[in-house]
């Protein structure tokens, strides 16, 4: 099973390491992804990884969204590269986040890792549980959406 579920409770070190959960770390293995690529989410107090295919992909889909000749797109561009950053796994599975992100997020101690399918998150977990919403919202919400899919 090659996408990433779950959420996993992680704890930072002094140095801003934390362990990329194991089964992330066999998914990113049978994915080939030597590299994950972090950037913060443009909505959410959260970072995002992308396996290095996965990241490709949604570079192509931005630069094709836009016109390298518009000013403004030219920006969005660079912005959106210029927060990014390619991260190593050490031999131990650990990942080195920069205080910056981590005070950007909320982070001091503790983490939780979330599944997002192709790609995984970091949060604070207390705003990630302050985010989630209901059940019977959540249920409602993912109703009506696939409802509204199968409409077109």
């Amino acid at each position: 099973m090659n996408t990433f579920i779950g959420n996993i409770e992680a704890r930072l070190d002094n140095k801003g390491r934390t362990f990329v959960p194991a089964q992330y770390r066999r998914i990113l293995a049978e994915m080939g992804s030597s590299h994950i690529i972090m950037r913060r989410d443009t909505d959410n107090e959260c970072i995002i990884f992308y396996p290095e295919h996965v990241w490709q992909q949604k570079v192509s889909q931005l630069r094709n969204a836009l016109d390298e000749w518009e000013p403004e797109d030219q920006l969005i561009l660079m912005q959106f590269m210029s927060e990014a950053e390619i991260l190593d796994m050490d031999s131990q599975g650990r990942i080195l986040l920069q205080k910056k992100h981590l005070e950007m997020i909320g982070a001091e101690q503790d983490v939780v890792f979330v599944g997002m399918l192709d790609r995984f998150a970091i949060w604070n977990p207390s705003v990630f549980t302050e985010k989630q919403m209901p059940t019977q919202d959540l249920a409602s919400r993912i109703r009506m959406r696939m409802k509204n899919k199968q409409d077109n």
